[in-house]
C-alpha cells in the first residue's frame, strides 16, 4: 500500500514536468520506496529508525533538497 501511494504522489507531480524532471522523481520515488522497505526491515529487527535533515543541497535558480541521515537505536 506504501509503494502504491508513493508511486502514485511521484506520478501526479510528474504531469506538469519535463522528461529530465519526470526521469528525476520517478527514480526518487524507487529510492524512496528501497528505503521506507530497509526502514522497515531495520525495525522489525529490533531497531528504531529515524530519519532527520543532515543537510540541505542548493542548485542555482533556488532549487532545494533536503539530505537525510539516519538515527538508530537499538533497544537495551
Amino acid at each position: 500500500m506504501l509503494q502504491t501511494h508513493v508511486r502514485d504522489r511521484a506520478e501526479a507531480q510528474t504531469s506538469a514536468m519535463n522528461e529530465k524532471q519526470s526521469e528525476a522523481i520517478r527514480r526518487l520515488a524507487n529510492e524512496l520506496h528501497r528505503l521506507n522497505n530497509a526502514v522497515i526491515s531495520a525495525v522489525e529487527s529490533g531497531l528504531s529508525v529515524e530519519l532527520q535533515r543532515g543537510a540541505r543541497h542548493h542548485a542555482e535558480g533556488g532549487f532545494w533538497g533536503d539530505l537525510m541521515i539516519p538515527i538508530v537505536v537499538k533497544q537495551s
